[in-house]
């Protein structure tokens, strides 16, 4: 069962109603807004409201292009989880500071202004009525990793599932079902929407061993040491060639390994610290997860949206979302 529930069940939708299942890193959505969208934009009390306004703008515009039956925003409660600390020390250090008595401290801590924001964000998707789950100990990334790899908790005759990010490790939850909407460099319009064969043809590996090709080449972003030497082409070339990370290893351990004495021996004695980055960049799949809801089709708390809407200028947004989702508007 999940750490905390942060949603209630309210009326849903019609069953006709089968569009995909929009399952959002909200995270990777707000900050996007944040550092896209200009701070003069504020509220009636002159705080700013840009990552607010560009979140909801964004799901608002997302359910309606794709027709969403139902919308999860997946919440961090720990954007750097003991265990993977313990499975790779290096995860996500360049994300802290050292004070002067040597304490490490949290550099991911959301700047003044975006924090506010994030709080009335998750207020108004809980007064919406759409559900903002997380796990204790668990990343965004493997609420949606669970997401995706569980269709029994999907609404019967869902479409398919549509994960919304742009972290580029969430390429291994694609499968026949589920695709991985990229948020890169420019207009939604831009986003690819990668299914297995366009991100293979795009990473140059199948979904299911981009895990193991990202822990080959590194990843500074993440604090993945990868193997002094093997650049994304070698990774590729490596991955595609022996497949798997282990598969890989073995053949570098054999007497006469089938690939050049110097990638060899680089694996050889970087062999534990890529496993570990394995583990720590493989999303967890089995979060017991609740049945996800269609969209509600009216909101959980109506006189606290407005409430909200009110305080923080985003009346119209609200609204567009409301309609967008079916749901009876603001008064």
């Amino acid at each position: 069962m999940h750490s905390w529930r942060v949603w209630d069940t309210c009326t849903v939708s019609t069953p006709s109603h089968r569009g995909p299942l929009l399952a959002l890193d909200s995270a990777s959505l707000y900050y996007r807004s944040y550092y896209g969208m200009p701070s003069s934009m504020t509220a009636p009390d002159g705080r700013p409201h840009n990552a607010l306004r560009g979140f909801l703008s964004t799901i608002t515009r997302l359910v309606t292009m794709h027709s969403a039956s139902s919308v999860v925003a997946a919440w961090d409660t720990d954007w750097r989880p003991q265990w993977r600390v313990e499975a790779l020390p290096t995860y996500k250090t360049h994300r802290l500071a050292v004070s002067t008595e040597g304490e490490s401290l949290d550099m991911e801590e959301e700047p003044e202004s975006l924090g506010e924001q994030v709080g009335a964000i998750a207020a108004i998707l809980d007064a919406v009525g759409l559900p903002r789950w997380g796990f204790s100990d668990h990343e965004a990334d493997d609420v949606l990793g669970s997401l995706a790899a569980q269709p029994s908790r999907w609404p019967t005759g869902t479409d398919g599932c549509l994960v919304v990010s742009g972290d580029r490790d969430l390429v291994q939850v694609i499968n026949p079902s589920v695709r991985l909407l990229l948020t890169v460099n420019g207009g939604m319009d831009k986003w690819p929407a990668l299914d297995l064969q366009s991100a293979e043809e795009r990473f140059g590996v199948a979904p299911s061993r981009y895990v193991d090709m990202a822990a080959l080449r590194g990843d500074p972003s993440d604090g993945l040491p990868g193997v002094p030497g093997i650049g994304a082409k070698t990774a590729v070339n490596l991955v595609n060639a022996f497949g798997d990370l282990d598969s890989i290893i073995d053949v570098a351990l054999a007497p006469h390994a089938p690939m050049t004495p110097r990638i060899a021996g680089r694996i050889r004695e970087n062999a534990e610290s890529v496993q570990a980055a394995r583990r720590v960049s493989t999303v967890v799949r089995d979060l017991p997860l609740d049945p996800v809801p269609l969209v509600p089709s009216h909101a959980a708390d109506p006189s606290g949206l407005t409430a909200v809407s009110e305080e923080w200028g985003v009346r119209r947004q609200v609204r567009d979302l409301q309609i967008a989702l079916g749901q009876t508007e603001l008064e």
